[in-house]
């Protein structure tokens, strides 16, 4: 007995943002919309104030200035893009002024099922962008330049792309009641549950996804079709909601994939400068994306400009650069981040087909403001050596033209192998001490333990890589990765622990225990039993339906037990 010790209905809505007439205030407005996105706005360009927002749906949701004016700047491709037609592409802002309103239990549900790198943000947005920019005489300036972008908290980026595929040309011919009549719909999506393959009905279009769970293989898509077989319109079956094609995006850069993968399982500072927006963005995601499954902790900017408002703070020269990946098109950058250790700087894609010329390794003394040559700018030594057989592979793939799809999913296979190979070595620890206390204690982590099991446990045993696979881990240990990973594993130790706990305590014989206790320490266990059971069905921590009900039964009879004024306490009417 040691362990003892221890939504209605939708309402009717007129204009977004306002209820119509005769309908009863909603508990929570547009709930189902935010599960998926914050808001959706329209920038535009005007000829006094430069881009300016246009517009924010639904209207009731508040941004800040800061916010705003970081929305406005980087919906647009800077000068140096050039960019004509249509362009998506993505950035990262940071949230000002905390959470604004507590998250609402559905965001802690899907949270507790997902992946851990692709959870909710909850300092950051992410804005996908749909740019339109094309000749237009009766506009002053001779072109119309506007953009559509989804506001969320969610990594979704190949999910919201293709939903700005489908909306956004539909809202450039027929503007606002467009966009109205997309929200509307939007808010009867079913809310993102993780392993739930989902139709989502929009434009006349179903979506058709799978919402990754922490249960899922991360090497397979367990994508079927689901609810009506018989489902009109054919559905448009996303093979995923996040995951873009690694291989299309590093193919400037694959004879440096290895490195890369350090630098980012490292979380060193890193610039990319690419030729366009939608090149830098797509870079940065799949930098940010090849350590998974570890969440990648460091800060990231898919798309930054002159104009952000942490500008100052990653520009300084006053201390080291932080650990965040930038995504360039201004060669400004060039000149102003030169002291940061890796830069690096991609060409204009190949437009013929065929594998676009690789970058090369180059010392960074060698870069310059201007004109700066494709290449990876780094004085940094990669521990691991280069696997030349999955290079091999690869262009091999290529010239014979095998399927894109094939290749990414070649590639993405590696990248995860190898990241597994790393990690695993780190949960074969042991997390907690022996069940002697209650609840257990979790055991701390001793890097030079670990560093000494290496030889017989290291990453030798699932990865052919030769190298310095110890010096790879001592560098690992200093970087913000161990410590997000190390939070992350504790976290669900804990929770882990605390649903055993509470099993325990269950599974006990309460009636023995109470025979000797005084009244403070079964009010005592009352009191803690109930906090335990709040959390658990708050998703806190895993336990079976069954447990919560006998915790509830547990409650009741020690309460049964307790003279009449403790129970009137401790049950008021």
């Amino acid at each position: 007995m040691d362990a003892l010790s221890s939504a209605g209905s939708r309402p009717a809505r007129g204009r977004l943002g306002a209820l119509s007439s005769g309908a009863q205030a909603p508990a929570a407005p547009w709930a189902r919309f935010s599960a998926w996105l914050e808001c959706v706005c329209v920038v535009t360009f005007d000829l006094e104030v430069g881009q300016a927002l246009e517009l924010v749906y639904p209207s009731d949701f508040r941004l800040t200035d800061k916010e705003k004016s970081s929305i406005c700047y980087l919906s647009f491709p800077d000068s140096h893009s050039g960019c004509l037609g249509d362009t998506q592409f993505s950035f990262r802002i940071r949230q000002c002024g905390g959470q604004r309103s507590p998250w609402p239990t559905d965001d802690r549900h899907y949270d507790s099922g997902a992946p851990v790198s692709l959870q909710k943000e909850s300092s950051h947005y992410f804005g996908y962008v749909y740019f339109r920019q094309v000749k237009d005489s009766s506009m002053k300036r001779g072109y119309f330049q506007k953009s559509l972008v989804l506001v969320s908290r969610l990594p979704f980026v190949r999910l919201f792309q293709a939903l700005l595929g489908l909306i956004a040309p539909e809202f450039f011919d027929k503007l606002a009641p467009c966009l109205e009549a997309v929200c509307n719909e939007i808010d009867q999506w079913p809310a993102p549950e993780p392993g739930q393959t989902l139709n989502l009905p929009v434009v006349g279009v179903v979506l058709q996804v799978h919402v990754p769970s922490k249960v899922d293989k991360p090497d397979c898509s367990p994508l079927k079709q689901c609810g009506h077989k018989n489902l009109l319109p054919t559905p448009l079956v996303l093979s995923s909601v996040h995951e873009l094609d690694l291989f299309r995006c590093f193919q400037p850069v694959l004879t440096q994939v290895q490195t890369l993968w350090e630098l980012m399982l490292l979380g060193e500072p890193l610039v990319v400068l690419a030729p366009s927006p939608t090149v830098s963005s797509e870079m940065v995601l799949a930098l940010t994306s090849c350590v998974q499954p570890l969440k990648f902790c460091c800060d990231y900017r898919p798309y930054f400009t002159v104009h952000d408002s942490e500008f100052k703070e990653f520009t300084t020269r006053t201390q080291a650069p932080p650990n965040v990946v930038l995504g360039v098109t201004n060669p400004f950058f060039i000149k102003t981040l030169q002291h940061w250790p890796h830069i690096l700087r991609i060409g204009e894609p190949k437009l013929s087909g065929g594998l676009p010329k690789q970058v090369k390794l180059k010392k960074p003394s060698r870069l310059k403001t201007l004109d700066t040559k494709p290449g990876l700018y780094t004085a940094y030594t990669a521990h691991l050596h280069r696997d030349k057989a999955l290079l091999k592979r690869l262009l091999g793939g290529l010239q014979k033209r095998r399927p894109p799809g094939a290749l990414a999913a070649l590639l993405r296979t590696h990248l995860l192998e190898l990241t597994q190979s790393f990690v695993i070595p780190l949960k074969s620890v042991t997390p907690w001490k022996p069940l002697s206390q209650a609840p257990p204690q979790i055991r701390p982590f001793h890097q030079d333990d670990f560093l000494r099991s290496l030889d017989h446990a290291g990453p030798q045993l699932t990865c052919i890589l030769k190298g310095d696979w110890l010096g790879l881990y001592r560098r690992f240990f200093k970087s913000p990765h161990f410590d997000g990973w190390y939070r992350q594993r504790r976290k669900e130790m804990v929770r882990k622990l605390e649903a055993l706990h509470l099993e325990a305590i269950c599974e006990a014989n309460i009636e023995t225990w109470m025979k000797d206790k005084s009244e403070v320490e079964v009010v005592d266990l009352v009191l803690k039993l109930r906090e335990k059971l709040v959390r658990a069905q708050g998703h806190q921590f895993p336990v079976r339906e069954e447990t919560l009900h006998r915790a509830q039964l547990n409650i009741e009879m020690v309460i049964g037990s307790l003279p009449k004024d403790l129970q009137a306490v401790l049950c008021p009417r």
